[in-house]
């Protein structure tokens, strides 16, 4: 045996390869350290890849290498060449992928062993499962936010009983694999049917619940890797896997407390209608109309800005503009500051990504909490794209479907501009009282069109 098949030598490396992991983890909790963070947590990855590639019983480097061509044909023009209004899709497929992978694990395991020791398939069976299920999640997922399927709910006849259906299918057959049968037939109907129960599990979610799905799933991705880690005796994939669920897990706790819901509710479906589906009819009733000079004048006035971005800020691929609009506005000694809700844009921390790529100091983010604060003391509060987040109706209205959502206090501002296409409603499908109080303006029109006549106006360039 080679010194670098020694199990001390390849422990001892999985503990570097995992420190890595953890300390990367830490640094993307901070925009000005994320990019370290990133390439520490990647430099991990290479690590427990290469040791891996040493172990005794890995012996076929042909399929490994194909793979890495494909990966790397497929991942790194994706990574580079995707939009940022793209980047919650591509989230989704690549985490995605990883459940994909853990199935065909368990998949390749049972082949070679002709069924697997119970003490190695609870864990490695389960995570197949799991990992399906986040597969095929995913897949929808995607096809939602690629607006391939309708964004809105998709709830089927009989839902709840069809998920109870192959859910508990699965679990029959996993049942049935742990009690010692080594068909294949049975393992392809438990991954089947786990399969089914992804897809009916995301269907029925709207496109607003997307950000607490997207995290959901990648704390299932996380769990699978974990549990074949386990099954592997792997230790750099229990702790990668580990750190991924309990991360995923928590995010989406996070998330769905922002959004005042139980992540059984989310899970249920059938809140709003999806942006697709809103209607776009002419507003009924009056709001105080603005245009680009006027808005450019009330802000050149103000001494405190509070930016408030929202998914149709990603859509419209402003944040470049965005970032120009409020350079000028400091040249004129006022100050600005951002409010980020938890849940705006279609993925966790979506504002805040697409912020940082156009530098935008850490500083000035406001997390909803802070940024509510400051709102009676701000004379100008822009709001780009932001609807259900904003609407007042949340915190006054018992009656309404996002009644309880903690939301951004925007109407508390002194003055308020809506940069906005039309008055059609969110995903929550109801209207914004805000946009008819007596200190709102909305600017209709295209975001980064719109943002650009208001710098243009103030003397930009």
């Amino acid at each position: 045996m080679r010194f670098y098949q020694e199990p001390a030598w390849i422990e001892a490396w999985y503990i570097v390869a995992f420190v890595l992991f953890v300390y990367g983890v830490s640094g993307v909790t901070n925009v000005s350290t994320a990019r370290r963070g990133n390439l520490v947590a990647a430099a991990g990855v290479l690590i427990a890849f290469l040791v891996t590639l040493g172990l005794p019983e890995v012996n076929n480097y042909v399929w490994i290498v194909v793979g890495l061509a494909v990966g790397t044909a497929v991942g790194v023009p994706a990574a580079r060449l995707v939009k940022m209004t793209q980047m919650p899709q591509m989230v989704a497929l690549f985490n995605g992928v990883g459940g994909g992978a853990v199935s065909l694990i368990a998949w390749v395991e049972f082949r070679k062993a002709g069924g697997l020791p119970v003490a190695e398939g609870v864990f490695e069976l389960l995570a197949a499962i799991i990992g399906a299920i986040s597969f095929w999640g995913s897949g929808i997922a995607f096809a939602k936010l690629q607006e391939i399927l309708p964004s809105g709910p998709l709830k089927l006849p009989g839902q709840a009983v069809a998920n109870a259906f192959f859910l508990l299918g699965a679990l029959a057959l996993y049942i049935l694999l742990l009690a010692g049968s080594n068909s294949q037939l049975v393992f392809v109907f438990m991954l089947v049917a786990a399969s089914v129960a992804g897809c009916l599990l995301v269907l029925p979610i709207g496109g607003a619940d997307m950000p607490v799905v997207i995290s959901g799933l990648n704390a299932f991705t996380g769990l699978s890797a974990a549990g074949t880690g386990i099954a592997l005796g792997n230790t750099a994939l229990i702790v990668a896997g580990a750190l991924v669920g309990a991360s995923g897990t928590v995010l989406t706790n996070v998330m769905a407390q922002a959004m005042n819901r139980s992540v059984p509710a989310i899970v249920a479906g059938g809140f709003g209608g999806g942006a697709a589906e809103a209607s776009e009819g002419e507003e009924q009733r009056p709001v105080n109309r603005t245009d680009a000079q006027d808005a450019a004048t009330t802000l050149a006035q103000a001494s405190k800005v509070m930016i408030v971005p929202g998914y149709g800020l990603a859509v419209a691929q402003a944040q470049r503009s965005l970032a120009d609009l409020a350079g000028a506005l400091e040249e004129r000694n006022i100050e600005v500051s951002y409010a980020i809700h938890p849940v705006a844009g279609r993925m966790p921390g979506h504002m805040n990504v697409l912020l940082a790529e156009v530098d935008v100091p850490y500083e000035q983010l406001k997390e909803m909490e802070a940024a509510n604060t400051e709102f009676p003391d701000t004379d100008v509060s822009v709001v780009i794209g932001a609807n259900d987040v904003t609407n007042p109706a949340a915190r006054d209205e018992q009656d309404s479907p996002i009644y309880g959502m903690p939301i951004l206090d925007v109407d508390h501002s002194k003055r308020v501009i809506v940069i906005k296409r039309s008055m059609s409603p969110g995903f929550a499908g109801i209207d914004n009282e805000m946009f008819y109080n007596d200190n709102t303006q909305m600017l209709f029109g295209d975001a980064k069109q719109s943002v650009e006549d208001i710098h243009r106006e103030l003397g930009g360039s």
